[in-house]
C-alpha cells in the first residue's frame, strides 16, 4: 500500500539522514520515479523533505525535524513483542535494554492495538535452544562486539573442534550470528569468509587495526557463503538403525539434525518391535553417539558402521572389565 510505503520512506529518512533515491527504491523495491513520486506527496502533506541530485545527492528530512508516529498495524504491534524471546539479546548483555524499548513502544502504539500486543508477549514463546542440547559452555561476547561495532581488526586464540591446542588467528570481522541457541563469529581469514564459534575462542583483542572486509560485502552475504557450506557439504555417510518405539522420540529429537526423513511405521509387537530410521553423519566415527541409547538402537546398514560401533562397545566392555 502507497501509505505503507509513505511511512516507511519517512522512517528511514529519519533514522538515516540523507538516503540515495536508489538505495530508497531497492529497499522498498520500487522504481526510482515511484521514490520521486514519494518524495513529492510526503512534501504536499506537509513533511518537510527534499531532493538534492548529483553525484553525493540524496533525500532528506529538514534538520531538527522529528515525528513520533510509529505507523505500526496490529500485526507488526505483535511481531515486535514476539521478537522480545530469551537468549540472544541476554548473551549480548541487552536483556534490559530490550525491557525498556518495548515498554516506550507499548506507550506509543495506538490504543486499540496494545491488547494484541500483551496478548502476543504472553501466549507466544521462542526458545532457540535444542532439546537434550547439554549445558551450553559461558559465552563472553563481549570483546567480539566491541570489534565488530568499532570495525576494527581482531586477535583470537581458538581451538578447533577435535584438537587439544589452541591456534592464534588475526581476522576481519564482520559481525556475529546466532544459529540455534550457537553463536558464531563470521569473519575473513586472510581475505577468505571463515566461521568461529564463540564457546570455542579462548582469548580475544580487540586490534588498533581497522578492519578490511571484502568490498560490497555485508553480514547477510558471508553468512549465506558459509551457511551454505555446511549445509551442502558433500560427502557423509547414510546410516540406517532400528529404532525401540519407547525411545524414539527421544531418539528423533537428540537427531534431528541427522535425519534424512520421517521413520517408518512400527514393525513388529512388544519385544520384537521396532522403527527404521535413516540418518546420515559426517564420518563413521559419529555413530559412536548411538551407543548412548545401548540396546534400544541397532545400526543395520553400513556394514562399516556396525563395525565401528561393535568397537566402540568392546572398548568401553573391556574399560569396565578391567576396572579403569
Amino acid at each position: 500500500m502507497k501509505s505503507d510505503r509513505l511511512l516507511s520512506v519517512l522512517l528511514l529518512l529519519q533514522t538515516r539522514g540523507r538516503v540515495p533515491a536508489r538505495e530508497l527504491a531497492e529497499r522498498l523495491e520500487v522504481s526510482v520515479r515511484t521514490i520521486y513520486r514519494d518524495v513529492e506527496a510526503l512534501s504536499a502533506s506537509g513533511v518537510p523533505v527534499y531532493a538534492e541530485r548529483g553525484r553525493h545527492g540524496g533525500i532528506e528530512l529538514l534538520a531538527g525535524f522529528r515525528t513520533d508516529v510509529t505507523g505500526l498495524t496490529a500485526d507488526e504491534s505483535r511481531a515486535l513483542f514476539v521478537l522480545a524471546a530469551q537468549g540472544a539479546h541476554a548473551a549480548l548483555g541487552l536483556d534490559e535494554a530490550l525491557g525498556s524499548a518495548l515498554r516506550k513502544v507499548m506507550a506509543a502504539l495506538p490504543e486499540p492495538h496494545r491488547p494484541a500486543a500483551e496478548t502476543a508477549s504472553r501466549r507466544i514463546l521462542v526458545d532457540a535452544t535444542r532439546w537434550k542440547g547439554g549445558p551450553q559452555p559461558a559465552v563472553d561476547l563481549d570483546v567480539l562486539q566491541d570489534a565488530v561495532f568499532a570495525d576494527r581488526r581482531l586477535r583470537l586464540r581458538y581451538r578447533h573442534g577435535g584438537e587439544r591446542r589452541s591456534r592464534t588467528y588475526t581476522v576481519d570481522p564482520y559481525g556475529l550470528v546466532a544459529k540455534a541457541g550457537v553463536w558464531y563469529l563470521v569473519a575473513d581469514l586472510r581475505g577468505l569468509p571463515r566461521l568461529f564459534r564463540a564457546d570455542r575462542v579462548r582469548e580475544a583483542a580487540v586490534l588498533d587495526d581497522p578492519v578490511r572486509r571484502r568490498p560490497g560485502v555485508e553480514l547477510a552475504d558471508a553468512w549465506e557463503v558459509l551457511r551454505r557450506r555446511v549445509e551442502e557439504r558433500p560427502g557423509g555417510l547414510d546410516v540406517t538403525v532400528r529404532v525401540r518405539p519407547d525411545r524414539l522420540d527421544m531418539f528423533l529429537r537428540m537427531n534431528a539434525a541427522s535425519l534424512t526423513g520421517l521413520p517408518d511405521a512400527v514393525e513388529g509387537d512388544g519385544g520384537d518391535a521396532w522403527a527404521t530410521v535413516r540418518l546420515t553423519y559426517g564420518s563413521v566415527v559419529e555413530v559412536r553417539q548411538l551407543l548412548a541409547f545401548s540396546d534400544r538402537v541397532e545400526v543395520v546398514d553400513p556394514p562399516e558402521a556396525r563395525e565401528e560401533l561393535a568397537r566402540a562397545a568392546a572398548a568401553v566392555a573391556e574399560l569396565y572389565r578391567s576396572g579403569g
